[in-house]
C-alpha cells in the first residue's frame, strides 16, 4: 500500500490535520508564489466570527461529495505540507481545485435556477386558474347542506303527517265501529224489553194464589192517584212522541237518499220531487228540525224546494249547474255538509230519545241549512241574472220588430203586431219585475231599448230592399223563403172571407211580410261578401228569432182557430203552406217532387177536411219519412229528434207545437238549399264580382241615391295626414320619390284611420264606397279597442310585479278578452273580476293589488267612453294603428310577407305580444276589403285623387281645404244634433 502511494499523498496522510476537518472555500482561492513555502494560519477569532458562523450540524463527508476527497484537495494538502514537490506540480493542483469548485457552484446555480423556474411556473399556474374563494365554497357547501337538512327534515314530517293521518283514521273508523256496535247492543236491548213488555200485556191474568193478600202485601203503601193535569201532560207526550215518529217514518219511506237521486234519471227525479207527497213529508221533517222559517205558505215552500235542491245539485250535478266554477263547487260542498249532518240527525232518533233531536245536532244542521241557503241564493241570484238579460234582450227583439214593421205595413196589420207584441212583452216584463224588481227591471229595459235604438242601422229605401236574386236564378228554383209566413194568413183568410164574407187585406201583408222576414240577403251583398270570404254562407240569425216569433203567432192562431171550430180552414192552408215550401226544394218531374203534390194536394186535404176525414196521426208519419230524405247530412240528428217526436201522439197543443218544429225544420232547410246553391254559383259570382259592385254603384250615382261627398272629404283626410307625415320626414323640403305618397298609400292609411278608432261609427265618417262594411269595420273598431284596453291592463300589471313587458300572458289576455265581449262595465263586477283574474295568476302585495284595481277601473270607464285620455291607452293606440297600417300598406308580396313575419317581433315591442292572432285577422280582413274595393270603385278613387291634385299643388292648400271642410261638418253635425 506504501508503494502505491505517491509523496504527496503520504504527506497528507501523515500530516497533523485531521481528515473529517472542513476546507475553508475562500481562502482556497486566494493563490500565492510562497504558498508551498510557507504553512496556512488561521484568522483571528475577531476576523473568523465575521466571516464563519458555527452550524449546529456538521456536514458529513461522503465519497461522492466531499470535497476533501477529491484530487484538488488532496494535491493542495500535499502541496502546502510537502517541502520536496516542486512548483510546476503546485500550479496543476490549484488550476485542478480551481475548476472542480466553479462547476460544482455552477452546477449548483443551474439547479436552484431551474428550482425557481418551476415554483414561478407553478406560481403562475396556480394564479390563472379561476377558483372561489374560501368564503364561497363554505356558503356553498353551507347551503347544501342546509338543503339537505330542510329535505330530511321536510322528509320527516311528511312521515309523520302520514303516520298521525293513519292513526287518526284508524282511531276514527274504530270509534265508528264502537258507536255502531253500542246502537246495535242497545236497540238489541230495547227489542228485549220491548218483546218482554209485550209479553207481561198478553199476559193479563193474575197467577193462582190464596184468597187472602199475603201480610208483606198488606203492608206495602198505595200509589198515589194520578192527577188530571199529569195524565193530560202525560198523553200529549206520547202523542208527540208518536207523531214524530210518524213523520221519520214517513220520510224513511220514501228512500230519498244522495245514491238513489244518482242513480235515477233527472226526469223522473224531478218528477218525484215535485209530488205533494213528497213536499209534505219534507216539510213535516224540516219543522221537526226547526228549518222552516216562521212567515207565510209561499216561504216555507221555497225552503221546502231548496232543501230538496240539495238533493238534485248532488245526484245531478252537470243537469243543475249551468257550468263548473268555484261558486258551484262551492254550493256542491255546502249541499253535501247539509245532507250529511241531516242524515246523522236524523239516524239518532229513536224510540229511546222520543224521535227528539238533541240541541247539539238540530244546532249542527241549522248551520249548515244556512250555509247552503246563502251559498244556493247568490248562485241563484247570478244565473237569474242571466236569465234577466236574456228576457230582456228578448223584450228589445219584440221592440226591433215592431220598430221594423210599424212604417212598412198596413194599419191593420201594424195594429195586430202591436198587441201581439205588447202581449208578449206584458208577460216578459212581469217576469222580470220578479226576478229583478220593479224600479231594477224598468231601469234594464229603457237601457236596452235605448242602446238597440241607437246601435240600429240607417234605414234603407225601400227600393233597396227588393232586389233580384241572381245568386239563385237556376233552372231548379231555389228561392228562399218569401212569401211561406204569408201563405198561410192568405189561405185561411180566403177561406174565412169565403165564409164569413168580410175579406181581409192580407195581399199587403204578404207582400210586407216578404219584404221583413227575407233570409237571403240582397246580390249586392252576397257579391261583396263573397269577394271577400270565399266561405261565406247566408246566416239565418239576423231574422231567427222574427221569423220563429212569427211561427209561433201563426200557430197560436191556428189553436185558437181550433177552439173556435175552423180547424178545417187552418189545417188546409197549413198544409198547403208546408207544400209549397217543400215544392220550392225540389225540381219538377222528380219523383219526391211528385209524391208530395199527390199526397198533400190542397183539394184532397180540402175534402178531407171537410168530411172529417184528415188525420194528423198520417200526415206527420208522412212528414217523419220524407224529411230525412230532403235534408243535409249535417242535419240528421236534429231532422230524426223531429221525426221521433212528430210520431209521438198528444192532444191538439202537443199537435200545434209539433207544427211549429216542423215550420221551424223547412225553414232551415229551405236556407240550406239556398246556401247549396250559393255555393254552386260561387266561382261565377265572384268572377263577375267587381263589375256588378262597379255597375250598381254606378246606377245609384245616376240615380241620386248617393253622392261621393263623404268619399272625397275621407280620401282628403288621408292625404293631408300623408303629406303632413312626408313634410315632417322632409323638413327641408326637398321631396324624393320615395317619401311621395302614393294613391294606394293614400288608400291605406285613410281605411286604416277609419278602421283603427274609438267607436262608434258615424255616418259621417265612412264613405259611400264602404257602405257595404260597415257592419265589418264597426266591429274592427271594437276589436281594436278592446286589444288596447286589455294591453294596458296587462302592461301595467307588468309593470307593477316588475316583470319583463315582452313577456306574453296569454291565458290572462284570452279570459280578459271574452269577459269583455259584453261589454266593459255592462256589469258593475266587470273591474273586480279582471282584478282576480289576474290576482289568481300572479301573486301580488295589497299596496299592489289596490293600484291595479283602481287603474283596471279608470281604463275601463275611458274605454266604455270612447274617450282615451290615458297616456298608456293613447300610445298603444297610435302603436297598434301604426302597425297595423304597416302591414295592409305593403304593396308587394315581399313586402307582406316581411311584415307578417316580424309581427310578433312588432307587437312584442308596441306592447301587445299576446295579441298576434287579433291583429293578424284584422289584417287580414282590411287586406281583403282594400283589393274587393279598389277593384269595384278605383275608377272613382282615381278621379277624386287628380280632382285634389289640380286643387292644390302643395300640402298647404290642401290643409286649408281640408281644415275648412272639418269646420264646416262639424258645425253641419252640431246644429243637426
Amino acid at each position: 500500500m506504501d508503494g502505491s502511494l505517491s509523496d504527496p499523498e503520504m504527506e497528507l496522510v501523515d500530516s497533523d490535520m485531521p481528515a473529517n476537518d472542513d476546507i475553508p472555500e475562500e481562502p482556497d482561492m486566494v493563490l500565492s508564489d510562497d504558498a508551498g513555502n510557507s504553512k496556512a494560519f488561521a484568522p483571528p477569532p475577531r476576523i473568523a466570527a465575521r466571516f464563519y458562523r458555527p452550524s449546529t450540524s456538521r456536514r458529513k463527508s461522503s465519497a461522492a461529495s466531499s470535497r476533501r476527497n477529491s484530487i484538488s484537495s488532496t494535491h493542495s494538502h500535499t502541496s502546502n505540507r510537502s517541502y520536496r514537490s516542486s512548483c510546476q506540480n503546485h500550479h496543476v493542483a490549484q488550476h485542478l481545485r480551481r475548476a472542480s469548485i466553479l462547476e460544482s457552484r455552477k452546477a449548483r446555480l443551474a439547479d436552484r435556477a431551474a428550482h425557481a423556474e418551476q415554483v414561478r411556473l407553478r406560481a403562475a399556474l396556480a394564479k390563472a386558474t379561476p377558483r372561489n374563494s374560501n368564503s364561497e365554497e363554505r356558503a356553498l357547501a353551507a347551503k347544501q347542506a342546509r338543503e339537505r337538512h330542510l329535505a330530511q327534515v321536510a322528509a320527516a314530517c311528511a312521515e309523520e303527517v302520514r303516520r298521525a293521518k293513519k292513526v287518526a283514521e284508524d282511531m276514527k273508523e274504530r270509534k265508528a265501529a264502537e258507536e255502531r256496535r253500542y246502537r246495535m247492543e242497545m236497540e238489541e236491548k230495547l227489542a228485549d224489553a220491548e218483546k218482554r213488555r209485550l209479553e207481561y200485556k198478553r199476559n193479563t191474568r193474575r197467577p193462582r194464589t190464596a184468597s187472602s193478600p199475603p201480610a208483606d202485601a198488606k203492608k206495602a203503601p198505595l200509589r198515589p192517584a194520578v192527577s188530571s193535569e199529569d195524565a193530560a201532560k202525560r198523553i200529549q207526550s206520547a202523542w208527540r212522541a208518536r207523531t214524530r215518529k210518524n213523520i221519520v217514518e214517513a220520510w224513511l219511506e220514501l228512500g230519498l237518499s244522495i245514491d238513489r237521486v244518482h242513480d235515477t234519471s233527472f226526469e223522473e227525479i224531478t218528477m218525484l220531487l215535485s209530488e205533494e207527497k213528497v213536499l209534505s213529508a219534507t216539510e213535516k221533517i224540516m219543522n221537526l228540525f226547526e228549518l222552516l222559517p216562521e212567515g207565510d205558505q209561499a216561504a216555507r215552500s221555497t225552503a221546502v224546494r231548496t232543501f230538496l235542491s240539495a238533493y238534485l245539485i248532488l245526484g245531478h250535478p252537470a243537469h243543475v249547474l249551468s257550468r263548473d266554477g268555484d261558486q258551484e263547487q262551492d254550493l256542491i260542498q255546502k249541499a253535501k255538509d247539509l245532507i250529511i249532518s241531516f242524515e246523522a240527525a236524523l239516524g239518532k232518533l229513536s224510540t229511546f230519545n222520543y224521535y227528539t233531536p238533541s240541541p247539539t245536532r238540530v244546532e249542527t244542521v241549522l248551520l249548515a241549512h244556512g250555509a247552503f241557503v246563502t251559498a244556493f241564493n247568490d248562485w241563484k241570484a247570478r244565473d237569474s241574472s242571466a236569465l234577466i238579460e236574456t228576457m230582456v234582450a228578448s223584450f228589445v227583439n219584440l221592440d226591433a220588430i215592431w220598430q221594423s214593421v210599424k212604417d212598412d205595413t198596413a194599419d191593420e196589420v201594424a195594429i195586430e203586431y202591436k198587441n201581439g207584441i205588447r202581449d208578449n212583452q206584458a208577460i216578459l216584463l212581469s217576469k222580470i219585475k220578479k226576478l229583478a224588481g220593479p224600479d231594477r227591471a224598468l231601469t234594464l229595459i229603457r237601457k236596452a231599448i235605448r242602446e238597440s235604438r241607437k246601435s240600429r242601422p240607417r234605414k234603407k229605401p225601400a227600393g233597396e230592399v227588393v232586389r233580384p236574386r241572381v245568386a239563385i236564378d237556376s233552372p231548379a228554383p231555389g228561392s228562399p223563403i218569401a212569401e211561406e209566413h204569408a201563405a198561410i194568413q192568405h189561405e185561411a183568410a180566403s177561406h174565412l172571407a169565403s165564409t164569413s164574407g168580410h175579406p181581409q187585406p192580407e195581399g199587403h201583408q204578404a207582400q210586407s211580410l216578404s219584404k221583413v222576414f227575407t233570409v237571403v240577403p240582397p246580390n249586392r251583398i252576397l257579391v261583396h261578401e263573397l269577394s271577400i270570404d270565399k266561405e261565406y254562407r247566408i246566416d239565418a240569425s239576423p231574422t231567427a228569432n222574427l221569423r220563429d216569433a212569427l211561427n209561433r203567432e201563426l200557430c197560436d192562431s191556428m189553436l185558437r182557430g181550433f177552439e173556435n171550430g175552423e180547424g178545417a180552414v187552418w189545417t188546409a192552408a197549413m198544409a198547403e203552406n208546408i207544400r209549397s215550401k217543400l215544392l220550392r226544394l225540389l225540381k219538377n218531374g222528380n219523383s219526391m217532387h211528385t209524391l208530395i203534390s199527390e199526397t198533400l194536394d190542397p183539394e184532397l186535404i180540402n175534402r178531407q177536411c171537410s168530411q172529417g176525414m184528415f188525420s194528423y196521426e198520417k200526415f206527420f208519419n208522412f212528414m217523419a219519412n220524407i224529411l230525412p230524405k230532403l235534408c243535409a247530412p249535417f242535419r240528421d240528428a236534429e231532422v230524426k229528434a223531429l221525426a221521433d217526436e212528430l210520431q209521438e201522439e198528444g192532444p191538439l197543443p202537443e199537435m200545434i207545437e209539433k207544427l211549429f218544429k216542423l215550420l221551424h225544420v223547412i225553414d232551415l232547410l229551405s236556407l240550406d238549399y239556398s246556401n247549396f246553391l250559393l255555393m254552386n254559383a260561387a266561382p261565377t259570382l265572384t268572377k263577375e264580382a267587381p263589375g256588378y259592385e262597379q255597375c250598381m254603384f254606378a246606377q245609384d250615382l245616376e240615380e241620386g241615391k248617393i253622392t261621393l261627398e263623404r268619399t272625397r272629404r275621407w280620401w282628403r283626410s288621408a292625404a293631408v295626414n300623408m303629406h303632413t307625415e312626408a313634410d315632417r320626414r322632409d323638413p327641408w323640403n326637398h321631396p324624393q320619390p320615395m317619401n311621395r305618397p302614393t294613391p294606394q298609400k293614400i288608400y291605406a292609411r285613410g281605411l286604416v284611420d277609419l278602421a283603427i278608432a274609438t267607436p262608434p261609427l258615424r255616418d259621417s265618417e265612412l264613405p259611400e264606397t264602404l257602405e257595404l262594411d260597415r257592419a265589418r269595420i264597426s266591429r274592427i273598431r271594437e276589436e281594436s279597442l278592446r286589444i288596447t284596453t286589455i294591453g294596458g291592463i296587462l302592461l301595467t300589471a307588468k309593470n307593477l310585479l316588475k316583470r319583463d313587458v315582452r313577456s306574453q300572458w296569454k291565458n290572462e289576455a284570452n279570459r280578459m278578452w271574452e269577459c269583455l265581449k259584453d261589454g266593459y262595465l255592462k256589469d258593475p263586477a266587470t273591474p273586480s273580476k279582471i282584478s282576480s283574474l289576474l290576482e289568481s295568476s300572479h301573486a301580488m302585495p295589497p299596496s299592489t293589488r289596490a293600484q291595479l284595481a283602481s287603474t283596471i277601473t279608470r281604463l275601463l270607464t275611458q274605454a266604455e267612453s270612447g274617450k282615451l285620455n290615458d297616456p298608456v291607452m293613447k300610445v298603444l293606440f297610435q302603436r297598434l294603428k301604426t302597425h297595423i297600417c304597416n302591414r295592409v300598406s305593403a304593396s308587394s308580396s315581399g313586402e307582406r310577407v316581411k311584415a307578417a313575419s316580424t309581427a310578433t317581433e312588432g307587437l312584442a315591442t308596441t306592447g301587445l305580444p299576446e295579441f298576434v292572432s287579433q291583429v293578424g285577422d284584422i289584417c287580414d280582413q282590411l287586406t281583403k276589403v282594400s283589393e274587393v274595393d279598389r277593384r269595384a270603385h278605383g275608377k272613382w278613387y282615381e278621379e277624386i285623387a287628380e280632382e285634389l291634385e289640380r286643387l292644390g299643388a302643395d300640402g298647404a292648400e290642401l290643409t286649408r281645404a281640408s281644415s275648412a271642410e272639418s269646420a264646416a261638418t262639424a258645425a253641419a253635425s252640431s246644429s243637426s244634433e
